[in-house]
Parts: structure tokens; C-alpha cells; sequence
């Protein structure tokens, strides 16, 4: 048998769907998690237990590994490369991986390769940031912020933000300090006046072949994904050609091995600027799972090991993705038989995560012709298994 072994470096969510995928094609993983009881720990049977910063640990992880990938973004990017001298494929490798772990990195590649952007740059403290206020005139902005110039601005620490963590909406200079109490560099941005979010999925391998799942909209409820469409309801053909369009060529300029999310802002004015990267599985590609011919965590794995993509076409007309948050039920399996009797064609998806109020536990998935009802039965779903809903 000479079935590779895939190290995933993380114990979320995201490898215990992805080791989920390859299980049908008899991959092997072997799993760097920070706990026994994380996500993925409780399901892959190769587990290290180990802290990710230290390279000692790292290194005694990849021996045996046919090639390292990750469920986060968090590795020291130092520790990457050291592992590539080290003769371990490192996918995506530290080159790529830095613009998803640094945002200022992010920002200046994607303006150098000549991708729209939302006005930005580094800012030192909150004198600086009324300055880049008063600068105004980005091209993004709505005609009332272009007059009146100034606040509100995006501000953003460069490292270690997600699902809104590590995010501020200011209104003012005083309101300008709290990100700079973490000190780390913090990114400005000006706020964009946009209609909605859109994200861009894409897989390339390391030969350089490269798929896109249709372009999907993101719907975010206090700075944490809620509900994904798929394909994005009345986009512009035009629009979702550019955005998939755009992708590959972050992909390929970053030469990102794996999975790519691009975040996009759709603007009041019909552009689309591009707001976050993610370089590994992404919430707005769990609709795959039930609703692509390939899923984006087969298609990972499948580029990590360079063997040939899958096709990301959709099979339904419409999937929507709504995620589980936890609520004031901590024990959700009584609520399945009514989600199951319900809707025969639900697929709930739960990560063994502890119940605890807003924290991402699960995600179901519906498809459909009927896009109201695609929304209303994943929207019915995920509001009982929480306990929001009780009939």
C-alpha cells in the first residue's frame, strides 16, 4: 500500500471535514492538535498533541508525512521554511501562505499585481489614523463620505484576526486607541460602501491546474459568517467572471497550493474589491459538502497531493450553507429528529464541538429549484438545532 500520509497542522472544524474527504480515497492523516478534544482530534485516529509555534514539535510531526497543510493560518512563517529546508512539502507554502497571515503583506501584493482594493495603509497610532480619515477620496467610498471626508475607518491588526476578531469600526480619534493596546502593526482601511459580500473559491495544484466554484454570497451577522448562497442570487455574469477571474489570478500570482477564498465587497457602484484571503477551507465553501460535484475539501486535498482536480460545478440550481451557532441548548440530538422528519433532503454537518452561546458548532446544507425555499428550510434547521425556533 503506498497511500500518502497528510499532515494537517490544526484540530478545528476544517481538518475533521477534510480528513472526512479523504477517507473514500484512503488517504491517511496524522493530525497536529492542541487538544485530544479538539474537532478534529476526536475522529482522526494519528493524533500528535503539540503546540504549532514550536518547531521542534513540527518537525518530529512531519516525519512521516508526505506533505503538511493546515486547518489555520497561525504557523510562524520561519517554522515553514524551515520545514521546506527540512525536504517537506509545505502546501501552501510559506511564500503564499504569508499573505493570509499578514494583511499588510496582502494589501501591497495585491496592489502590485494590480487588484482593486479598498483605500488602506499602515497607520502608527490614533493620530495617524485621523490623518488617513482626512485623506479621504478612495474610490470606493459613497458620495456622502467622498464630501464629507473622515471617519468612519476599518481598522484592522494585520495579525490573527478572524470572524470579526481583531476588527474595529471607528468613528472617531478617540475611538482610534483600542487597536493599538495589542502591539502589532495595524492596517487602516476606509469603509466601503458596499451591497453585499461575495466570495470567490478556487483550487490550484502545485502543476498549476486550477478550478473556481461558482462565485457565492455571504451573508454576516455581527462580523460572523451566517449563511451562504449558491451561486450568488442576480449577480452580473460579467461581474462573476471577473470575480472568478480574479481569484485565479491571486492564486497563481501568490502560486497558492490548495484551497483559496477570496472575500469581496460588491460595491453600491456594481465593482467588487477584495476584502480577506484565506488559504485553506473556508465557511463560504461548506455548501460543496452536499452541493458541488467535488467538495473544497476533496479538492484540497486533492491539490496538496497534486493529483488531478475534481469538478466544482454545482448539482442543484441553489445551495445555501446556514451555520449552527450555539445557543441555550447545549444537547442538539433531540432536536434531530424534528430537523430530519422535516426535511428528508437536510444534510446536518456538527463538529463535536462543546455547545457554548455564538460559537460555530455545526453548519446544515439544502438545495433545491426554489430559492426561497432552499433559504427557508437551512434558515428552519439551523434555528431549531440552536433552539431559536421551537416549532
Amino acid at each position: 500500500m503506498t497511500f500518502p500520509v497528510v499532515g494537517m497542522v490544526g484540530g478545528g472544524q476544517l481538518a475533521r471535514m477534510t480528513h472526512e474527504a479523504g477517507i473514500p480515497l484512503g488517504i491517511k492523516f496524522k493530525l497536529l492538535s492542541d487538544t485530544p478534544q479538539d474537532s478534529a482530534a476526536q475522529v482522526v485516529s494519528d493524533v500528535v498533541i503539540g503546540d504549532y509555534r514550536d518547531l521542534d514539535t513540527l518537525r518530529e510531526f512531519a516525519r512521516g508525512c508526505d506533505v503538511i497543510t493546515f486547518d489555520h493560518e497561525h504557523v510562524p512563517t520561519e517554522h515553514l521554511r524551515a520545514l521546506e529546508a527540512d525536504g517537506i512539502p509545505v502546501r501552501p507554502g510559506p511564500d503564499a501562505l504569508v499573505h493570509a497571515q499578514d494583511k499588510g503583506v496582502m494589501r501591497a501584493k495585491l496592489v502590485e499585481i494590480g487588484v482593486p482594493c479598498p483605500r488602506h495603509r499602515i497607520v502608527s497610532d490614533p493620530d495617524d489614523v485621523a490623518a488617513f480619515a482626512a485623506e479621504g477620496g478612495g474610490t470606493s467610498r459613497s458620495s456622502e463620505a467622498e464630501s464629507g471626508g473622515g471617519f468612519p475607518v476599518v481598522l484592522k491588526t494585520v495579525r490573527g484576526g478572524y470572524d470579526g476578531k481583531g476588527v474595529w469600526v471607528v468613528d472617531s480619534v478617540e475611538e482610534a486607541a483600542d487597536p493599538f493596546r495589542a502591539g502589532v502593526p495595524v492596517l487602516a482601511e476606509e469603509k466601503v460602501d458596499f451591497v453585499r459580500e461575495l466570495a470567490a473559491n478556487v483550487v490550484r495544484s502545485p502543476h498549476g491546474q486550477a478550478v473556481a466554484y461558482p462565485v457565492v454570497e455571504s451573508r454576516q451577522v455581527n462580523g460572523v459568517c451566517d449563511t451562504v448562497i449558491a451561486p450568488a442570487p442576480d449577480l452580473d455574469e460579467s461581474l462573476s467572471l471577473q470575480a472568478s477571474e480574479m481569484a485565479l489570478t491571486i492564486a497563481k500570482e501568490l502560486g497558492v497550493v490548495g484551497h483559496l477564498a477570496v472575500e469581496l465587497f460588491q460595491t453600491r457602484d456594481g465593482r467588487i474589491l477584495v476584502n480577506e484571503l484565506a488559504m485553506r477551507p473556508h465557511n463560504s465553501g461548506h455548501w460543496s459538502m452536499d452541493g458541488a460535484i467535488t467538495s473544497q475539501f476533496a479538492n484540497h486535498i486533492r491539490a496538496v497531493l497534486d493529483l488531478p482536480l475534481g469538478d466544482p460545478r454545482p448539482r442543484a440550481k441553489w445551495t445555501v450553507m446556514v451555520n449552527v451557532l450555539g445557543g441555550d441548548f447545549p444537547d442538539m440530538y433531540p432536536a434531530y429528529l424534528h430537523c430530519m422528519a422535516r426535511d428528508p433532503q437536510l444534510k446536518i454537518h456538527m463538529y463535536g464541538k462543546d455547545v457554548k452561546p455564538g460559537r460555530k458548532v455545526g453548519h446544515v446544507n439544502t438545495y433545491g429549484d426554489d430559492l426561497d425555499d432552499v433559504l427557508e428550510r437551512a434558515r428552519h434547521a439551523a434555528g431549531y438545532l440552536r433552539g431559536t425556533i421551537t416549532e
